[in-house]
């Protein structure tokens, strides 16, 4: 017999909540939510996939723990809360166009999915046009409110003192823009990049890089360890999977990523012990998520509001 868990999440900037019934279909991943709470984090809105709420949740184990059921998520009910391998924790609140699999852990209860709607059109105002963030509260139902980011420790003196340095910097611009991304934003490029000084197709460029370091890179190095690459191979596409993009960033100035990069590859041929690898490159992971959750948050999206979809085509 499972005992019932019940969660709050709340956006107390819109003065909404809802509470969500945690479920059996993936008891791995409801538990690790479970074990993780309270948090917050900034709200995001999907851009492509529809009517869809996610946001960055601080659980490393989201990166691998394994998923025993999996749903069209456009065919389940509204209110569906699914967490992802991208570190998200996603919640349906309308139509979803995306075939994606997903993987469901609860559902908002009924009485609140009017609110749950509100929650969602209100956030995608705040992410398409004002730029005002949202911050999800996250929480036991009945518990207080309030926020830690996991830090996970290592031997080698080296590699733990970058992890504290990543932590330290994830914690920093968990809550609020970090200034390397306001400037670029605004225009304060100092490499000068963005040819005959333009800005968005530099935040375009950034945009899709971010994505994929936090998502593929350093969440798959994460599940490869999990699944017993050697250690050996896992250090080699650590740097073919990782230096490139990390430089490009760097030059569009996100400094801080560039650096990090660099000493992580320093100390890479000594890590040896796979748990220690995991530590790393799970915290590297969260901060590059970070990242990309603040850039999709800043982009001018509404300089596009002209160009609007002509037809449904089968």
């Amino acid at each position: 017999m499972t005992t019932s868990r019940r969660v709050e999440i709340g956006w107390p900037g819109l003065g909404m909540a809802v509470t969500a019934e945690l479920d059996e279909r993936n008891a791995a991943l409801a538990q690790s939510l479970w074990d993780a709470l309270p948090y917050r984090s900034l709200q995001g809105h999907a851009l492509v996939a529809g009517h869809h709420l996610y946001h960055v949740a601080p659980i490393h184990d989201l990166l691998h723990v394994p998923a025993t059921y999996a749903v069209d998520r456009r065919t389940v009910p509204d209110g569906t809360i699914f967490a992802s391998r991208l570190q998200h924790l996603g919640i349906k609140y309308g139509e979803l166009t995306e075939p994606m699999p997903a993987t469901p852990i609860g559902q908002i209860v009924e009485a609140d999915l009017d609110v749950l709607g509100e929650a969602g059109r209100a956030v995608w105002e705040a992410v398409y046009r004002t730029k005002k963030p949202v911050i999800a509260e996250v929480r036991r139902a009945g518990e207080d409110a309030g926020h830690r980011l996991p830090r996970l420790t290592v031997a080698d003196p080296e590699v733990d003192a970058l992890i504290a340095d990543v932590h330290a910097e994830t914690e920093r611009i968990w809550l609020a823009p970090p200034e390397e991304l306001v400037d670029l934003h605004e225009g304060r490029i100092p490499s000068c990049a963005g040819s005959y000084e333009t800005v968005l197709t530099t935040l375009l460029f950034v945009n899709g890089e971010t994505r994929p370091l936090g998502y593929a890179c350093y969440g798959g190095l994460v599940r490869a360890a999990y699944e017993g690459m050697p250690m050996e191979s896992l250090r080699q596409m650590a740097r073919i999977l990782a230096k490139t993009p990390a430089e490009f960033l760097g030059y569009c100035g996100l400094q801080t990523l560039w650096a990090f990069t660099g000493r992580l590859f320093d100390c890479l041929d000594r890590i040896d012990d796979r748990d220690d690898f995991v530590a790393v490159m799970a915290h590297m992971g969260l901060y590059v998520n970070c990242l990309g959750g603040w850039n999709l948050h800043l982009f001018p999206w509404q300089v596009g509001d002209h160009l609007r979809r002509v037809g449904a085509f089968a």
